[in-house]
């Protein structure tokens, strides 16, 4: 059962941008856009009345919009970007709030909040990667959402709300689709739902899919000689060429995924409402979704195979009722989730090389590897991964939505494990260079994350008159984070890490010692202050002081010490409105925000990532949307954002500690210049943050007429952004470079009746390259050089080319 706001609706139009394309009929050529339900507060209400910034799905608009996954709804929320590297790990960010670096295992949490209707789904493995199909809504809540939300919900929140169960009927339906890819293969999926009541107060819900993604990265015949095995000044080593012919094959990144969802509700007597839900679902991916520009156009050279499969599994209870006169809620939920995975890190082993061949004669790489014979082997390495990750959540709510002093009182308790292992591998390597029980395992990390916290939170509205409402909120957390294990190399390669740093015996299974073992925990609070104005029954403005972190966690370089918790401090003024008879819906926010000593994670010359707290930033923004249906057959829904974020002070690195240096230090004098040199900042203020646009937009137009009995559709889309940086040290971004603007288009045309649907589409339909992400496997400064072949190690990630496919559904 839902609780909604019992005041008199202030008559609203109900909607924002692409909130649901559902229009009601107010005359014979006049439409009215029809009205949301959002939860983002932790109660149901219209959006309009909601006085944040939110971007809302209906399940109607994700159906139109084809959406099956992340990468379909994120173009369209305008101030949200992310990064993913491969399948299944992709980094969420909203309105700007990001310094790169982000998704180790052992670095810094997320600063994007992830749920899962009223559990919280977010992992440190990256976003969890939901099949969106019978999705009642999905949310995209910017700005920190600290007093409701807390840890990780820094800059923003997404939510994911499932079509419940419902004991009033039954209903079932299917979809079917199958599409083509240029320049790849052809790909399928089979959806299904029933819902089926069991009772007069009782209804369960199933749904079941299978995806097919047709792959369009050819893995290419390359070969690769390595300079220092063919070094005169080394006569003794075998020259060794890679190469891949064994592996070549066209659209090697296909991906498979499986999955079901379950749940029971029953509504237990006139107040209470009990939710039991489970689901499952299974990834299998193959190769990489990324291509090399030096080959050419999606093509790419892997040298060891590149695979992924990603499993999790959650069990969620919600109880909803009455105690007196308040509303009660209980959530609870068991996450599970296991990545194994197989990656070609060829290019570490290769460009070390490389780098090692151009300090001078005496250096070279690859003399450091041989076999139990001390003949010279392939050093190329493949590291395998064995993520195993749980979490399980409490939270309890007390709260009065009822008359001029509202509230909401709760408890939230969270507990994460994350149990990492990852080997890289030396194929004939010699036993005395492998780390004590690991066969061929040059480096081990075998370590054991837990995150911790537990938090109390109230927030207040009170009307201070019919008009104007006050909204405070405050929330105590204390977090207890930890990080201990193994990780490095034998003893035998290396005489001052890996083994050589340990300090105690093993406490970690299969380990040969203990090199970790840190924790750190803090106290605090986050704040919302807050005025709301309705300037008439359809138009509402509002301002808001609010506050978000982020945990602090251990750095897995003991020397180190850990990095401390970062936070946001956001000002916002906004407005919700509607206009020419609620046929026209505008809203926006302006913002201004404060991310003082944030967490940068960055990858040391020795291809380790550390984090500490670097600098400080300011980001100013706006971010508009707007729905107009000047007809009952004719809608167009539009957004954008303007974001300017950069550095509001010098970094100058870190010094031997780890800690920011206060002032960039002196650089080598140099004598044919007067004055006193200062070496200059890694990254100026000034500087731009990395991965986002200045500028992002949307505009999508929707026309639906009669053809005899049945109802037809065309739909146009179009989605981009301007260039953004790709990272935020200036020596970095030299060498990666700019990730340059692009634009998307989308069409499509179908018809309707009763209970069928078919639709037609193509996605990209200009066959576009957008430039998603731009990265190396190892430190900037050796991948990113150019090789003797002429080709550097940077990869560019993009969208799925022109896909083209047909779609039919039937509900019962």
């Amino acid at each position: 059962m839902a609780y909604s706001d019992p005041r008199p609706s202030r008559g609203r139009i109900k909607t924002a941008l692409l909130a649901s394309s559902v229009l009601t009929v107010a005359g014979p050529a006049l439409a009215q856009v029809d009205e949301i339900t959002v939860t983002a507060q932790k109660r149901a209400e219209s959006l309009q009345d909601v006085p944040i910034s939110i971007t809302a799905f209906g399940t109607d608009k994700l159906e139109e919009l084809e959406v099956s996954a992340f990468d379909d709804y994120s173009k369209f929320i305008p101030s949200l970007s992310f990064q993913s590297t491969g399948p299944n790990s992709t980094t969420v960010y909203f309105r700007g709030v990001v310094s790169g670096g982000d998704g180790n295992h052992s670095a810094s949490l997320p600063s994007v909040g992830v749920y899962l209707d009223e559990q919280p789904v977010t992992t440190i493995l990256g976003f969890l990667p939901m099949h969106i199909y019978d999705i009642e809504r999905v949310e995209g809540i910017a700005g920190p959402q600290g007093t409701l939300y807390g840890a990780s919900a820094q800059s923003g929140v997404l939510r994911i709300i499932t079509n419940k169960p419902n004991p009033g009927e039954f209903a079932a339906g299917y979809d079917l689709e199958v599409n083509a890819v240029q320049h790849g293969e052809i790909g399928y999926q089979f959806e299904g739902f029933v819902n089926q009541p069991v009772a007069e107060n009782a209804a369960i819900r199933l749904v079941g899919y299978y995806k097919k993604e047709a792959g369009y990265i050819d893995n290419e015949l390359s070969g690769r000689i390595f300079p220092g095995t063919i070094d005169p000044d080394f006569p003794g080593l075998t020259p060794i060429m890679k190469d891949n012919s064994a592996l070549v094959e066209n659209n090697f990144n296909d991906i498979e995924t499986y999955g079901a969802r379950v749940a029971l509700r029953v509504d237990l007597n006139e107040s209470w409402t009990a939710t039991a839900s489970a689901l499952g679902q299974k990834s299998e991916a193959n190769g990489v979704n990324v291509f090399d520009p030096d080959m050419g156009d999606l093509n790419v050279a892997r040298f060891e195979p590149d695979f992924n499969e990603d499993k999790f599994g959650q069990a969620a209870l919600t109880l909803e009722g009455k105690v007196g006169n308040f509303d009660l809620v209980y959530a609870g939920s068991y996450l599970r989730r296991q990545i194994d995975s197989n990656t070609d890190y060829t290019d570490y082993a290769y460009y070390y090389d490389v780098l090692y061949q151009s300090f001078g004669p005496s250096y070279n790489f690859a003399s450091y590897f041989y076999d139990n014979l001390y003949n010279n082997i392939d050093p190329t390495q493949f590291y395998q991964g064995d993520d195993s990750y749980g979490k399980y959540s409490n939270e309890i709510r007390l709260s009065d939505r009822e008359g001029r002093f509202r509230f909401v009182l709760g408890f939230f308790q969270n507990h994460q494990r994350h149990d990492i292992q990852q080997r890289y591998i030396i194929r004939n390597l010699n036993d005395g260079l492998e780390v004590p029980g690991w066969s061929d395992t040059i480096w081990l990390t075998k370590q054991r994350r837990l995150d911790r916290d537990l938090a109390l939170f109230t927030e207040i509205e009170y009307d201070l008159t019919d008009r104007l409402t006050f909204i405070g909120g405050v929330r105590g957390y204390r977090y207890n984070n930890s990080l201990y294990g193994f990780n490095g190399y034998g003893a035998g390669f290396s005489g001052s890490t890996g083994e050589a740093a340990c300090f105690a015996p093993a406490i970690i299974q299969d380990t040969p010692c203990t090199n970790l073992d840190s924790t750190i925990k803090n106290t605090g609070e986050t704040h919302k202050i807050g005025l709301t104005y309705d300037l008439d029954d359809s138009k509402m403005v509002y301002a808001t002081y609010s506050t978000g972190f982020r945990p602090g966690g251990a750095n897995r370089r003991t020397p180190l010490p850990p990095y401390l918790e970062d936070k946001l401090v956001n000002y916002e003024l906004g407005f919700k409105s509607a206009w020419a008879d609620n046929t026209f819906v505008l809203n926006g926010a302006a913002f201004y925000q404060v991310w003082n000593d944030f967490q940068f994670p960055i990858l040391s010359l020795n291809g380790l990532t550390e984090v500490q707290n670097a600098a400080s930033a300011r980001i100013y923004g706006f971010e508009a949307d707007m729905t107009w249906a000047p007809t009952d057959r004719f809608t167009l829904n539009g957004a954008m954002s303007i974001i300017d974020a950069e550095l509001s002070k010098n970094f100058c690195g870190f010094n031997v500690n780890g800690k920011p240096f206060t002032a960039c230090p002196a650089a080598v004098d140099d004598p044919a210049t007067l004055g006193d040199e200062t070496a200059p900042p890694e990254a100026p203020k000034g500087q731009p943050l990395p991965v986002v646009p200045t500028f992002k937009g949307t505009l999508t137009a929707r026309y639906e007429f009669p053809v005899g009995a049945m109802t037809g559709h065309v739909q146009g889309s179009v989605s981009g952004q301007d260039a953004a940086p790709s990272n935020l040290l200036v020596a970095d971004q030299a060498i990666i470079g700019d990730q340059e603007g692009y634009v998307l288009t989308d069409f499509s045309v179908g018809l309707r009746q009763d209970n069928w649907k078919l639709v037609a589409y193509v996605n990209n339909a200009f066959d576009e390259r957008p430039d998603l992400i731009s990265f190396v496997a190892c430190p900037i400064g050796t991948c990113g050089i150019t090789g003797p072949g002429g080709n550097n190690g940077i990869y560019q990630g993009t969208a799925q080319p022109r896909t083209v496919g047909l779609r039919f559904g039937y509900d019962f």
